[in-house]
């Protein structure tokens, strides 16, 4: 497969592809002309990345996965702790945002919203 059908089956866009290659995460082999002769392999591995990613995986976190997904003799344990940390890190993320949005909506109802220059959310940003 090119580039392009690769990328139409993994629902990546090629410049990610193309990343992916750079850094390693992939490594698809290469025809007399150059151009990059994707396998079956290398698109299912492309679909995995494109999951973890969507569910929110670094890209260290996806080499780790990989690596585990290619050990055979893995113990499914290492992969549920990469998982756990991953989640611990969303519930954090999930907090911040919390408290984000607690913060805002409080700076939102002291603003009366009218006419006069007097701002209870610019006086909230300004905050040190």
């Amino acid at each position: 497969m090119n580039i392009g059908q690769v990328s139409d089956r993994a629902g990546l866009p090629a410049k990610t592809i193309r990343y992916y290659e750079d850094i390693g995460l992939i490594a698809p082999e290469r025809g007399d002309n150059g151009y990059r002769d994707f396998s079956d392999t290398d698109l299912h591995r492309l679909v995995f990345l494109g999951r973890a990613r969507g569910l929110g995986f670094t890209i260290e976190e996806c080499r780790t996965l990989l690596a585990l997904y290619d050990d055979k003799s893995r113990a499914s344990a290492d992969v549920k702790r990469v998982a756990q940390e991953h989640l611990v890190q969303i519930d954090a993320k999930i907090d911040e945002l919390k408290a984000m949005r607690a913060t805002l909506s409080d700076l939102i109802t002291a603003c009366a919203g009218d006419h006069r220059p007097n701002c209870p959310i610019l006086s909230g940003l300004a905050k040190a």
